[in-house]
């Protein structure tokens, strides 16, 4: 019992009911080029959508990337994506081709008192995709709605063209529409231009006779009204809100729209994608739940497609304390379109080297498969050499380059042998698994059909290993490695083209007729003859370490003592039988006492245990054997001969 300096009742609590936990080992990860989302930092998606809500679509420049990660999608639910820039910026209301706001880190430490050079917006990420952004502001009640006391308009009937009495450029914008104040008159116009002069105006529809009530109208004071573009998305105008009033202030709402203007987003142009009602200008207002309504913190902190760079032209007083008195300097909205966004080039080695390093701390992220995509000897040498055995608790998963694979016909079985080049030039580690082919398969964004590395479906048959066995059972096979979304291979390898790709480490694709794509191997791409050159026994380690290590730590800083080392045999054998019993060793033995834990070790503050595992080994080849015998032949006399 701890001392006590003075007499009472001391109550200890002892917890000796830990356990080694489960680990997760269906984490991937890939770097590569995208054309959306936050850069230079690690994203988690949980399905293709999410890929291509987050990421944006496939292209030409960005498929091969685009759908391993998609492929491993299939099979999982936990794909961390880092997002590679080369030249890429971001679209701004100014159209800058210049600004740079990486991800919500980036903007947050570098942007968040304003964006200069942008105007007042700046697309959310580096892309061309922000190009297709528009933003409209209505910051007053007169903006959102307005009677046109002067001058007169002259509408006829199947025509495009209304003609104003006098210059009406300061009163209306492109996007307004033209409503007729007469309930018997049924007009409302779009308007889609204005002329220098301002007093010809193009209206996207032409009005009929039964809207004017005959062939032409010609108003007069006070018949019409403008409205903004956005008018119906909105419930009422802006006006004051509840914590401006109760502060002494007024007018500090305003409405924004975020316009999807050329339709690359949502495929249809003009489409509103985000709607953001009765935010306010003080930089203090609250809404009703508590939360910031200052408008550059809700654009900010809810918008998908935009960051706030400065305060929206003709608003006075914006970013003000709720006290103040907001006026907007004209009736009319604020609208403007993004340009000058650029995807950039194809990322070079050095920039995806540091994609993949986000992945390089285990202590930072949990991963279990690095996916290598289209990568060549280069990327791939690094993945395995300074992520995968810095780690030492995930695998790299890679593919042979396109031109080894897709389209080689030089000479029958030129695919197998470009593609044992390619791995000759890659480390040999049982950190690493290649995969012989690419597949063909349907890209429904652009409507074609496409060529893509096979690895996001390798790792991803180890995911539904997982799900359906154990991380230590092959992944192999026609039980658990039949691939998805398959058309055809690149190339279908014969037996002969087999044997040699599986002598040198490469795991063949295969299409059987009438029993569909499988992945016909579980080599890793260790090159000298050991357990570890199998996926399933390099899998059963990671998971033993991660697992046993994960509950060693608490062992830390206690006793080594007979207590302390029995306390560790108790707490790691129980959990091996349970692997045992899962199939996953044949056997074990775990040693900690006296033996390995010597005086010498412990006087060094060391802790030594041993733990000895027979692996499962996984069936690759099966032999048959048909023997006839003699009708009076005993079988107890032959078996056992052949």
């Amino acid at each position: 019992m701890p001392f006590q300096v003075s007499p009472g009742v001391n109550v200890s609590e002892i917890d000796l009911t830990t356990v080694i936990p489960a680990v997760s080992t269906t984490e991937g990860a890939i770097a590569g080029r995208f054309h959306w989302g936050p850069a230079d930092k690690r994203v988690l998606i949980d399905s293709e959508s999410t890929l291509a809500s987050q990421f944006g679509k496939p292209d030409n420049n960005n498929y091969q990337e685009w759908f391993t990660a998609a492929n491993f999608l299939a099979y999982g639910n936990a794909l961390y994506v880092s997002r590679v820039l080369n030249g890429a910026n971001n679209a701004t209301a100014s159209g800058n081709t210049s600004i740079l706001v990486k991800n919500d880190d980036d903007y947050e430490n570098n942007y968040s008192s304003g964006v200069s050079g942008s105007g007042d917006w700046t697309a959310k990420y580096p892309g061309t995709l922000g190009n297709s952004l528009k933003v409209s502001v209505c910051a007053s009640s007169a903006a959102w709605q307005n009677v046109i006391s002067t001058p007169t308009f002259t509408l006829t009937a199947d025509s495009t063209t209304v003609t104003a009495s006098a210059n009406v450029a300061s009163l209306v914008v492109v996007g307004d529409s033209l409503v007729h104040a007469n309930s018997t008159v049924n007009v409302d116009v779009k308007i889609s231009a204005i002329a220098a002069n301002g007093t010809s105006l193009t209206v996207t529809t032409a009005p009929k006779n039964v809207d004017l009530g005959g062939a032409s109208l010609t108003t007069t004071a006070g018949d019409v009204k403008r409205r903004w573009e956005y008018y119906n998305f909105f419930d009422a105008a802006p006006g004051t809100s509840t914590y401006a009033t109760r502060n002494g202030g007024s007018g500090d709402e305003l409405h924004i729209a975020v316009v999807d203007e050329d339709g690359d987003i949502t495929s249809v142009r003009g489409q509103v994608i985000e709607r953001f009602s009765a935010v306010s200008r003080a930089n203090d207002a609250l809404a009703t739940d508590g939360t910031s309504n200052y408008y550059k913190e809700v654009i900010n902190q809810r918008s998908s497609w935009l960051w706030w760079a400065s305060h929206v032209d003709n608003m006075t007083s914006a970013g003000g304390a709720a006290s103040s008195t907001f006026v907007n300097s004209t009736n009319i909205p604020t609208t403007v379109s993004l340009s000058g966004g650029s995807t950039g080039a194809a990322p070079t080695n050095a920039q995806l080297i540091n994609g993949y390093n986000y992945f390089q701390s285990a202590e930072d992220v949990d991963v279990s498969f690095i996916l290598g995509g289209d990568s060549n000897s280069t990327l791939v040498t690094h993945i395995i050499n300074n992520i995968c055995e810095t780690r030492l608790d995930c695998i790299g998963i890679f593919s042979p380059e396109s031109a080894d694979v897709v389209n080689n016909s030089s000479y029958a079985g030129k695919e197998a042998e470009d593609a044992i080049a390619f791995r000759d030039t890659l480390p040999s580690s049982s950190y690493g698994v290649m995969d012989g082919a690419w597949k063909y398969q349907y890209d429904k964004y652009s409507d074609v059909y496409r060529y893509v590395p096979m690895n996001g479906d390798t790792a991803g048959l180890m995911v539904r290993t997982d799900t359906t066995r154990d991380p230590w059972f092959s992944p192999a096979g026609f039980n658990r490695g039949n691939v998805k979304n398959v058309v055809k291979l690149s190339y279908n390898p014969k037996k002969a083209q087999r044997d040699l790709l599986y002598k040198a480490g490469i795991n063949p694709v295969v299409t059987f007729p009438g029993q569909g794509t499988v992945l016909f191997g579980d080599k890793t791409l260790l090159a000298k003859p050991s357990a570890f050159d199998r996926i399933n026994v390099r899998r059963l380690f990671i998971v033993l370490e991660k697992a046993i290590s994960t509950a060693a730590k608490f062992t830390l800083f206690e006793f080594n003592d007979a207590f302390t080392r029995s306390q560790f045999r108790n707490l790691v054998e129980p959990f091996l039988r349970d692997v045992q019993g899962r199939r996953g060793i044949y056997d074990f033995k775990v040693v900690c006492d006296e033996t390995n834990n010597t005086g010498e070790v412990i006087d060094r503050n060391e802790f030594v245990g041993d733990i000895y595992i027979k692996p499962a080994r996984s069936i690759n080849f099966i032999q048959l054997n048909f023997v006839a015998v003699r009708t009076g032949v005993d079988f107890e006399e032959v078996v056992g001969q052949f």
